[in-house]
């Protein structure tokens, strides 16, 4: 039986000799062909095996990052952009060969305009590092993916996190990107303006194309006033439908939640056993206000009514930062603490949202998917923006498991789709879900996308064989 996850050996192209002389000449130290710095950039957290590339490049600015396009260009190379590594859909891979440019070392912290409240960085800033050089501002950068992500990556990739329901997503948090074109220029897609009307919305098409059509190299986000007050809660509930349908009032009535975070009972156990927590094990709910200490109060009032009516139980109200800190990096820690659950294992996360409305009926159908699993499986996410995730751990080595896991994320995937959501909201594409894009944007759309691409990378040197077969049966 062929391995789901193999992949063509014959879609790489070679590094010429020619390209490695010219990498070597121009970034000397900062080049390398080591087996196992190529292992490290070729390896992601989806659950695809390493695929490294031919080479790695440290780049230290725009300008270097210009430079390598324009050489890889020239000899027709494929270029990676790479982060933390943190991605779960394998766009980090080098399927075709090519040279990894890591932006890790770009990672200064450009302008603070704590005025305008906005905050320029190098794409390689991660979001903790960003929050700690905000501390004395007043200021933060609520975007909270869970793993500490760059911000070029986040916005590759349209990131969101635990704090979406009320702060949104990258989409609408990033100002204004400084991008290097295929062709090696640099293109600035807006100023700092809240809001402009000038011309097509290139910010907008570069946040989430996965490094398809340009190099983030500088990011400008929004940042948001500290809270006066912050308030975090945790609650149990007996059964799954009662916790789900309780976020959907929440959410209904329009009381402004920061976080709105579904766990199930498996989910919980796992993080008991890996943080040492003693939460009842059974579906569970965390939330976080942010306001003033009035509004707070009220918020967290009238959804600890709302839980109550539904069955909630166990409140444990967190107003200390330790106290609240402890809660979340038990909810952080959720994916690591479902590995420990299966040694050796390998995650299949599922990414569907869906409407509000239709929340408790998803939740409660990729249950019954789940369900027949031969494998340990969770349910967890960001339930307030109508976004979970269903993690299944398989032997990455067990062809037939992988494909009884796949068969599984199917169907929860079409079960979003046929309550039109989508197959991903915010871990992106990338080689793992190409085919649940053809399902939900079509024909026309995927043609346009298609067309975008030719025409901005006509090479297809820019992190090809992601998000779409330019070719149909093709990554080329």
């Amino acid at each position: 039986m062929n391995h789901p996850y193999a992949f063509d050996a014959a879609l790489r192209r070679p590094l010429p000799q020619a390209a490695i002389d010219a990498l070597r000449a121009r970034f000397g130290e900062r080049f390398s062909t080591a087996q196992a710095v190529r292992e490290h950039h070729g390896r992601d957290e989806s659950p695809f095996p390493a695929v490294p590339p031919d080479a790695v490049v440290y780049a230290h600015d725009t300008e270097e990052v210009a430079e390598l396009v324009r050489l890889c260009r020239q000899h027709k190379v494929p270029l990676i952009p790479y982060g933390v590594g943190s991605s779960l859909e394998g766009q980090l891979l080098a399927v075709q060969g090519g040279v990894s440019v890591d932006l890790s070392q770009m990672n200064r912290v450009l302008s603070i305009n704590a005025e305008d409240l906005t905050v320029t960085v190098q794409a390689g800033v991660t979001r903790k590092q960003l929050n700690e050089e905000l501390k004395s501002t007043g200021l933060f950068f609520p975007i909270d993916p869970g793993a500490d992500a760059s911000l070029g990556g986040m916005s590759a990739t349209r990131a969101s996190g635990t704090n979406a329901v009320r702060y949104g997503t990258m989409k609408e948090n990033v100002l204004g990107l400084t991008v290097v074109t295929a062709e090696g220029r640099i293109v600035r897609t807006a100023r700092r303006a809240k809001k402009s009307s000038a011309g097509y919305d290139l910010t907008r098409l570069y946040v989430g194309s996965e490094g398809t059509l340009g190099v983030i190299t500088e990011v400008t986000v929004r940042l948001y006033p500290i809270p006066e007050a912050i308030s975090a809660a945790v609650v149990s509930f007996p059964t799954m439908k009662a916790a789900v349908d309780t976020v959907i009032q929440t959410i209904q009535l329009g009381v402004p939640v920061a976080r709105s975070e579904f766990l199930c009972e498996h989910t919980i156990r796992a993080i008991n056993a890996h943080s040492h927590t003693t939460l009842r094990e059974s579906p569970t709910l965390f939330f976080e206000f942010h306001g003033s200490e009035s509004s707070v109060k009220e918020q967290a009032e009238l959804v600890q009514q709302l839980a109550r009516e539904q069955g909630g139980q166990d409140f444990e109200w967190a107003s200390r930062p330790e106290d609240r800190t402890r809660l979340w990096n038990a909810r952080h820690n959720a994916y690591f603490a479902c590995l420990q659950v299966r040694a050796g294992s390998r995650a299949i996360s599922t990414d569907t949202c869906v409407p509000i409305s239709r929340l408790a009926h998803s939740i409660d159908g990729a249950r019954r998917i789940l369900d027949t699993a031969k494998f340990p499986t969770m349910l967890l996410g960001h339930v307030g923006d109508g976004n979970f995730h269903a993690v299944l751990l398989i032997d990455p080595q067990d062809p037939a498991e992988v494909e009884e896991a796949e068969r599984l994320n199917r169907e929860i995937v079409r079960l979003a789709l046929s309550v039109d959501g989508t197959c991903t909201g915010e871990h992106g594409i990338g080689l793992h879900k190409v085919d649940f894009l053809e399902e939900e944007a079509g024909d026309d759309a995927l043609d346009l996308m298609r067309r975008i691409k030719r025409a901005l990378d006509p090479d297809n040197i820019l992190n090809p064989g992601k998000i779409f077969r330019l070719e149909s049966g093709s990554l080329s």
